[in-house]
């Protein structure tokens, strides 16, 4: 199977690769990224010289970048590419509607166009957003809270209309908080760990009593497959771990690891519209075999924070780059 993955060279994308590409030895995929900030070459450095892997350089919301990949035969796609950190949306919500709503759509036209076997949307939590109790379902209205959240529920359902009206054959997941090796340093778990190696402040939105579930990248990788071989074709499935953590027992934990002072932790003014809780239910998934995450976030947590000491070259870089003012 030749499988077009796009948004590869980002977290959650490289990871899936390489762990995809390990375990089915017949497959070959054609990684389409434009390489924002967010996606770096360096994530899949390890298969450059893979002969069933290729890099693209391109842009989702190009046709003509997406046309030309899929004129040379693509059984499947599966789009992580997306603008997705939430303080930006905020900041500039154009980059949002542009590659995660738009880009979805030039997606889907390829695909019905050139007839793929099956089409997965990775899709966030984000989208039905804040809950105080109880979990969302996979049929749980959607009530976005931010210009990203909004712009995922967007792409949601659009790619649910191509099913409905085309009967293109798609597929979402909708995971929770994703963390673990390569994950840009924007995003809390990475900025809490550089900035505590520095000795530098934690930056703590509010008190820290806004609640998150966690799961290891790695163990969203593997629930990921589970739908793309799996999963009944016009359906979504929700994954994650079910360990909620406070943001302020998140950044404790860290620094616990770290052996540094919790007076590290500083409280700085919340952004706006920020969501209390996020939680679901994975009772879904779970008939496709997949048993829950492998990773205790406790592991998880300290195999994270080993990565990002061992991989300085990685991550200190992007720090000099942004303080330069070019990123």
């Amino acid at each position: 199977m030749k499988i077009l993955v796009t948004g590869g060279c980002g977290f959650i994308g490289s990871n899936f690769i390489r762990y995809y590409l390990k375990r089915n030895r017949k497959d070959e995929i054609i990684n389409l990224d434009k390489l924002t900030y967010a996606g770096r070459i360096e994530n899949l450095l390890d298969l450059k010289n893979n002969p069933r892997y290729k890099f693209v350089k391109g842009d989702i919301a190009n046709k003509k970048d997406v046309e030309n990949i899929m004129e040379k035969g693509i059984d499947a796609i599966i789009n992580f590419a997306a603008q997705t950190h939430v303080d930006r949306s905020i900041v500039k919500p154009d980059d949002f509607i542009k590659t995660n709503v738009y880009g979805t759509y030039i997606l889907l036209e390829m695909a019905k166009k050139y007839g793929v076997k099956r089409f997965l949307h990775i899709s966030t939590d984000e989208v039905y957003g804040s809950i105080k109790r109880g979990k969302f379902k996979e049929t749980s209205p959607l009530f976005p809270s931010s210009p990203y959240s909004a712009s995922k529920a967007g792409a949601d359902h659009l790619v649910l209309s191509y099913y409905k009206t085309y009967k293109l054959p798609v597929l979402i997941t909708r995971s929770s908080n994703n963390y673990g090796p390569y994950q840009f340093p924007e995003k809390v778990i990475p900025v809490f760990i550089i900035s505590a190696l520095k000795n530098n402040p934690l930056p703590l939105y509010g008190k820290g009593e806004n609640k998150r579930d966690w799961i290891y990248v790695i163990d969203n990788c593997i629930a990921i497959e589970k739908v793309f071989k799996r999963g009944k074709i016009g359906e979504i499935y929700n994954i994650a771990s079910g360990y909620e953590v406070r943001n302020i027992d998140l950044a404790k934990k860290i620094l616990d690891i770290l052996g540094k002072p919790y007076s590290l932790i500083k409280s700085v003014p919340d952004r706006p519209g920020h969501d209390f809780r996020y939680a679901l239910d994975t009772k879904k998934i779970k008939e496709l075999s997949w048993r829950g995450p492998k990773i205790s976030f406790e592991d998880g947590l300290r195999r994270t924070v080993k990565w990002y000491i061992e991989n300085r070259w990685w991550w200190e870089k992007i720090i000099v780059r942004r303080r330069g003012g070019k990123d």
